[in-house]
């Protein structure tokens, strides 16, 4: 049986974070410095066609593949290994409670059976992986393990784009999985650590907002909505009469017309806030909370003019930008401006590279 790449391995060695998104696909690299805080070695982002990639599976395997020579090239990294992640959506999650005390052949052999009654799908057609959490809260001396499996297919798929990019996948994640590492560190950064505070992330894609609130290490809710960035791609070509190419170029590089901030992007950035907004309310009649302590933004949008502010007046809740290379040093070469500008869509390739560090 195949191991899911591993979803849960360490590794030490130099490592690239690689997101494959349905809009772009974006590296990040990262070290340490002599006092153990973390250098940005480099980071580059390269768009993608609509349609390359739809509902997470790779539909034009050569263009994706050499979109990423590409990204390669423009990062000018010289790094093999790279973690790489597949949506929330390609992969079973379960957690499970055994038996404590189990030798590690014991616990593959109980968790291939227990696994059965949760992947809809013969156990030789998938890649699968396990992880101890902890203790169980039960029984005295059980532990709790959680399973991950995906289609064999899947893997194999994104593991492909790698090796065709002259790369060596060593781990294989789960999206939302690798924003959350990235998360956990930004919210070490606030006052106490952000013990206890519920922290609501948005991630907004290109075409879906994904949205996880936590709690410590906790995952209270989580659900995805069609909404994105490729909205706005499309107002500004109804608006301007651009090709989606040019729409998109120029939406990237600020080049649109005068009437652009309030004809156009004031419509859709309070679109935007009514979708996070009703989103939030979900979450407080689906549970027993009533409020955040903080919302944060990633993604492609994230860094829209007056979007955080318009959030904050909507939903009353402090709002903003998820930053993931704050407290990090820039290594030289790199651009801090273009840097902090694009920040917020590298918060699933940033957790991807942190997976080097994990001990």
């Amino acid at each position: 049986m195949l191991s899911l790449g591993s979803l849960f391995s360490r590794q030490p060695a130099p490592m690239l974070g690689l997101d494959v998104s349905s809009s772009s696909v974006k590296l990040v690299e990262l070290s340490r410095n002599k006092a153990g805080g973390l250098v940005l070695e480099s980071c580059a982002m390269v768009p993608l066609e609509r349609g390359w990639i739809a509902d997470g599976n790779v539909e034009k395997f050569d263009e994706v593949a050499e979109a990423l020579r590409r990204l390669i090239k423009k990062s000018g990294t010289k790094t093999k290994h790279v973690a790489m992640a597949l949506p929330p959506s390609a992969v079973i999650t379960k957690k499970i409670v055994l038996p404590g005390g189990m030798t590690d052949y014991e616990l593959d052999q109980q968790v291939q059976t227990e696994a059965n009654q949760y992947i809809p799908f013969p156990l030789d057609e998938v890649s699968l992986d396990f992880c101890v959490v902890g203790p169980g809260t039960s029984a005295k001396g059980d532990i709790e393990v959680l399973i991950a499996a995906s289609r064999r297919e899947k893997v194999q798929d994104i593991q492909g784009l790698a090796e065709a990019a002259g790369l060596i996948p060593v781990i294989v994640d789960v999206e939302s999985y690798a924003s959350r590492l990235a998360m956990r560190r930004l919210i070490d950064l606030l006052p106490n650590r952000g013990e206890n505070h519920i922290v609501a992330l948005f991630e907004v894609g290109a075409l879906t907002t994904s949205m996880q609130v936590m709690r410590n290490d906790d995952v209270l809710y989580d659900r995805d909505q069609a909404f994105g960035g490729a909205q706005l791609t499309q107002l500004i070509v109804r608006q301007y009469g651009f090709s989606v190419e040019e729409a998109e170029t120029k939406k990237r590089s600020g080049d649109l017309p005068d009437d652009y901030p309030v004809v156009v992007l004031r419509p859709f950035v309070e679109s935007l806030v009514q979708e996070i907004g009703r989103a939030l309310q979900f979450f407080f009649t689906s549970t027993t909370h009533n409020k955040v302590d903080l919302v944060m933004l990633a993604g492609g949008s994230a860094a829209l003019q007056g979007l955080s502010a318009a959030v904050t007046k909507q939903t009353t809740f402090a709002c903003a930008m998820a930053d993931p290379f704050e407290g990090m040093t820039l290594a030289d070469g790199i651009r801090a401006k273009k840097v902090s500008r694009e920040a917020p869509s590298y918060l699933t390739s940033c957790g991807l590279a942190l997976r080097r560090f994990i001990q």
